[in-house]
């Protein structure tokens, strides 16, 4: 990289300082719990967070200065290298603590919980000490309101996915970036705090330990599904548990500005948005689907149906991947249902993952204008959403976004199976790591188990789509074109 690269990548270079710093700072919280109760891990966490400050401290000073200059090439470099930055340093304490963690393992656990997917390579968590707990609760935590603010702020001006859609106002793509990301931020982070607290509060009058409450309420409004124990949410058998996780599952997958105009006196802001609509109605159609089947093919008492099914229905589609019964054993018609189901995720500007329901929206608003222009050749037809006009640039996006999801997925899931796995363990733990899901289906990487077994080159595999889905794979692909290097 020429010198003149460097001085216009500084605004770059200081933002993953300031994130570093932050990482930073996070990693003392699990150092002072280790410290309280005796376990060495708190002197990696700590010596891993000196080596954090150190380096982010030294990219902010050394490029202080620059943060109004960031404009749309450089906002593309920040934004993957952020996400790929923040889980290389987050992985120390895995790698270094008495986990034995190789870094491959500790990279792919710290990916998965930057990026809210809840894979794990780790088993035995109910033996494993509150640090490396309560880091990976942080980690999905962080990565929730950091894709929330990307989600609302920085997609939206580089037009990726259809995201152009949801620009919170009028500007164009030269506009500096920086100081309405800071602005959007502050509120949503404020907003992103309180359900948390909330969600930690009510999981404790629930009946779960404070420490426990407080870690999953972490990753519940992250949508990420790490949990203290290897049985997720399984192991506390409480239905009042289930269905708190199931309501803040939901919340945590609605879009988060509507919260934000709802504080100021809009109430009715979240139901007028036809993609919350659009939610509510698959959510109920998958868990009437399944409780059906659950009812009739498995036998289930209703009660018994409407606990299980709605809680990891509802866990799958979000993207959140916690489970409170291994419903690969459901039977055919249940594989089949989540496999589909996983791909769907919440709405823009969530903590959620997958496709997103606005662009099933646009999708069936096109097919829609489509069928009609075909039955009267002569007749007007303009697909809408949310009662604007789609414009051919938002259908381009979306159709891109679609063709590469789904060409990106064929590819891990071969490149899996050339690895020697089987055909569900492939397939569906290409699907998880795209569509950041968390556990995949069959008995190595199902709810059940865990991604440990696979091997390492399929690990980084799984990382890369991690981030490709976290980041609406196009912010990233962009990065490997020539034309955007010569721009």
């Amino acid at each position: 990289m020429a010198a003149g690269d460097m001085v216009e990548y500084r605004a770059v270079f200081l933002v993953n300082g300031m994130m570093l710093l932050i990482l930073g700072v996070a990693m003392l919280v699990p150092a002072l719990l280790d410290a309280r109760v005796g376990h060495p891990d708190w002197q990696v966490f700590l010596a891993a967070a000196f080596m954090t400050v150190f380096v982010g401290a030294g990219l902010s000073i050394t490029c202080w200065g620059s943060g109004g200059g960031l404009h749309l090439r450089q906002a593309f470099v920040l934004t993957t290298t952020v996400w790929v930055v923040t889980p290389t340093f987050a992985a120390l304490p895995f790698a270094f603590s008495d986990l034995n963690l190789s870094y491959t393992d500790a990279f792919f656990e710290a990916m998965s919980g930057i990026t809210t997917t809840g894979s794990t390579v780790i088993s035995g968590l109910e033996n494993a000490p509150p640090g490396i707990l309560i880091w990976r609760a942080l980690l999905q935590w962080m990565g929730g309101i950091g894709i929330i603010v990307t989600a609302v702020a920085i997609l939206p001006l580089l037009q990726i996915g259809g995201m152009q859609l949801f620009r919170t106002e009028s500007s164009d793509a030269s506009e500096k970036i920086l100081p309405r990301t800071a602005q959007i931020a502050g509120a949503i982070s404020i907003i992103y705090l309180s359900l948390s607290l909330l969600c930690a509060l009510v999981y404790w009058a629930a009946g779960m330990p404070l420490f426990e409450a407080v870690a999953h309420a972490m990753t519940t409004i992250a949508t990420g599904g790490f949990s203290t124990s290897d049985e997720s949410i399984g192991i506390y058998d409480s239905a009042l548990i289930d269905y708190t996780a199931t309501a803040f599952m939901i919340i945590g997958s609605l879009p988060f500005l509507l919260y934000f105009q709802v504080a100021r006196g809009r109430p009715l802001a979240l139901w007028r948005d036809s993609q919350v609509r659009w939610f509510f109605a698959i959510l109920s159609a998958a868990i009437a689907a399944m409780m059906l089947w659950q009812v009739s093919g498995n036998g289930l008492a209703f009660g018994e149906a409407l606990r299980f099914t709605t809680f990891n229905v509802t866990s799958i589609l979000t993207g959140t991947g916690y489970a409170t019964d291994d419903y690969s054993q459901w039977g055919g018609f249940a594989v089949v249902m989540f496999f589909f189901v996983m791909f769907i995720g919440g709405c823009a500007g969530s903590t959620s993952c997958g496709i997103k329901i606005f662009r099933f929206q646009v999708l069936y608003a096109a097919a829609r204008t489509q069928m009609g222009r075909l039955l009267q050749p002569h007749g007007v037809f303009v697909a809408n959403f949310n009662r604007r006009p789609i414009t051919e640039s938002v259908m381009d996006s979306v159709m891109s976004f679609f063709f590469l999801f789904a060409l990106s997925f064929a590819f891990l899931a071969a490149a899996l199976s050339l690895m020697g796995l089987d055909f569900l363990t492939a397939v569906s733990g290409a699907g998880a790591a795209i569509a950041n899901v968390g556990p995949g289906l069959g008995d190595i990487i199902g709810p059940s188990g865990t991604f440990a077994p696979l091997p390492d080159l399929a690990k980084w595999l799984l990382a890369a789509g991690m981030l490709l889905g976290r980041l609406e794979l196009l912010t990233v692909m962009v990065l490997f074109t020539r034309t955007f290097w010569r721009g």
